[in-house]
């Protein structure tokens, strides 16, 4: 069976990874966000020892955001060595790019879904995984002009 790190920000990002949740029955997952309040119902929901959580950050408040950024980075390789992950599925925002990095640096597939969010311009964390990615899908037939490689999967929800 085959490990799955499902992994986004929390809000709608998390949201629509979580549609993706019938795939949990068809693979060894693991899922990681950003810890709030409102997601610690996941650990519940989905296990302990399926659910861990990254700090949670905006760049709104960019003098602590960098700490955190950094701590994040630090314990996305540390998550990455724990699970072990063969995919990392992901619909974004910058709370995924240090896994996905990690797992292209060690030849595993990442798979981005960009966010819904946006139906003609790129997100700044799509545009950093799009070269490296895999799999690249798009929910706006739209976006094509913008990631030509993408694959247009329509809308996840």
């Amino acid at each position: 069976m085959k490990k799955i790190l499902f992994i986004s920000s929390t809000g709608g990002h998390l949201t629509e990874l979580l549609q993706l949740a019938p795939m949990f029955s068809e693979c060894d997952y693991h899922l990681v966000t950003e810890k709030t309040k409102s997601n610690m119902g996941l650990r519940e929901r989905y296990g302990a020892d399926r659910f861990d959580t990254l700090v949670y950050g905006t760049r709104e408040h960019l003098f602590s955001y960098a700490f955190r950024f950094a701590y994040n980075c630090l314990k996305s390789l540390y998550l990455y060595y724990k699970i072990r992950p063969d995919y990392v599925i992901t619909t974004g925002t910058h709370t995924a790019v240090p896994m996905c990095r990690i797992a292209h640096r060690y030849h595993k597939k990442v798979i981005w879904i960009e966010t819904f969010a946006n139906s003609q311009t790129p997100t700044m964390a799509g545009k950093m995984i799009y070269p490296i990615a895999d799999l690249f899908i798009v929910q706006w037939e739209s976006m094509l002009k913008v990631y030509p490689n993408a694959v247009y999967g329509g809308w996840i929800f």
